[in-house]
């Protein structure tokens, strides 16, 4: 076993992960700052509800459809020319939201910006395979998703404050300006290969290393294995499940709060950023601890027993929450119900690494291209239930049942059979 002595290591890694820390909170700022600038929006451009509603699903549609043709960019030109450019284009998208002009600029506006935040995570899970061996990759794909849920919370209050200071078209030119410096910084510094860059030496080359995969040029995608591997939809169904939850506390969850369960602002406000802080820490932990079962117990322990573990707890605390007699009570088992789904993150996104080696941008896009077409679908059967029938229980207990099937679909994932390139 290769062993790499902590004093002699270069702060070279620990900057891959300071650069993917910054992103996922640019990436969630950028993301999430509309939903403080809404009402204002529909004020000034006079857009309907319904109109605003479409606005962000043009983002998520976007998100959803350029999720794999982004990760096989990066599987192909390396993370560094890629997400310099992604970033480049969705942080100019950013700023042109700030200078719409009405219902359809600001949809293709979001429907572009969402094309290019599409690429963000694939490609930077794609640099954690070049750069960090697996038994490494659950604590980097913590801290990827700990700096999303730091974005997540801080989006609101930070686009508020600049809002009511210079108007809600300055915060977007405020916010895209971030993703221009991080592109610099990026090109600038980062390399795709570790034995390119000057500061890494042949014992830490050698830990990074050690799983016995050479740095050559990836080959051509095994588009037929893909398609015909039980892990890829096994992988698919099981983010499908973390989607389809996730996206209840990016729309609905305030309207529950202080509609249904009678929080004040302040009180809704304060639950609401509940569950994102809780989840930033159990990103941690969670990205902590699939590497060290895969050190302990192997890598089916460290990322299918600790993925079915996390989702069936999801599951049966958000059904809890239906019967729990207190607001109070159900607020904190939604809260936790999601903490405990992304301790699983950092399992979700190593076993793309685990299987898809040279290829985990094309398998993280696909991952998160179903996690997102369940964010479509969770805030709609939402919407239908409350509309049609008057009830939140509903909405709850099919996700539940979806936490629970996601579940099931940890045990058919097999991280230790990679998708390779079939031989001729």
């Amino acid at each position: 076993m290769v062993r790499f002595p902590r004093s002699r290591r270069s702060r070279v890694r620990g900057r891959v992960l300071t650069f993917a820390f910054l992103l996922a909170v640019i990436t969630y700022l950028d993301r999430i700052c509309i939903s403080a600038a809404a009402p204002f929006m529909m004020e000034e451009l006079h857009l309907t509800v319904l109109q605003m509603g479409v606005v962000f699903s043009a983002f998520t549609l976007a998100y959803s459809l350029f999720e794999i043709p982004s990760g096989w960019l990066g599987d192909v030109r390396g993370p560094r020319r890629v997400l310099t450019r992604i970033v480049l284009w969705w942080s100019g998208f950013t700023m042109l939201t700030g200078a719409a002009r009405g219902f359809g600029s600001l949809v293709a506006t979001r429907f572009l910006f969402g094309a290019g935040e599409a690429g963000a995570f694939p490609n930077m899970v794609r640099a954690f395979s070049r750069w960090f061996p697996s038994r490494e990759r659950g604590t980097a794909n913590g801290v990827l998703f700990f700096g999303s849920r730091i974005g997540g919370m801080l989006s609101a209050p930070i686009a508020l404050l600049l809002i009511r200071r210079w108007g809600w078209r300055a915060s977007f030119f405020a916010f895209g300006a971030l993703g221009l410096a991080w592109a610099a910084a990026w090109y600038a510094w980062y390399r795709d290969r570790p034995s390119e860059h000057p500061a890494i030496g042949a014992e830490e080359l050698a830990w990074i290393e050690q799983d016995g995969r050479a740095e050559t040029r990836a080959p051509g995608t095994p588009w037929r294995a893909l398609v015909t591997s039980r892990n890829l939809y096994a992988i698919c169904g099981m983010y499908f499940a973390f989607g389809y939850g996730l996206y209840f506390y990016f729309t609905w969850l305030p309207t529950y709060l202080i509609r249904e369960l009678g929080f004040s602002l302040l009180g809704g406000g304060l639950f609401a950023a509940l569950p994102f802080g809780l989840a930033g820490l159990a990103d941690l932990i969670g990205g902590w601890l699939t590497d060290r079962l895969a050190r302990l117990r192997g890598l089916r322990v460290a990322r299918c027993g600790l993925g079915f573990v996390s989702f069936a707890t999801s599951a049966v605390l958000v059904f809890a929450s239906t019967v729990a007699p207190q607001p109070v009570v159900k607020a904190v088992l939604l809260a936790f119900a999601l903490a405990s789904a992304d301790l699983a993150i950092g399992a979700c996104w190593g076993v793309c690494l685990d299987v898809g080696a040279d290829h985990a941008g094309v398998i993280t896009g696909f991952m998160n291209t179903f996690g997102n077409l369940g964010g479509l679908i969770g805030p709609l059967v939402v919407g239908i239930a409350v509309d049609r029938w008057q009830s939140w229980t509903f909405p709850f207990y099919v996700t539940a049942l979806v936490y629970a099937c996601g579940a099931g679909a940890w045990l058919a994932i097999d991280p230790s059979r990679r998708i390779e390139v079939i031989s001729r």
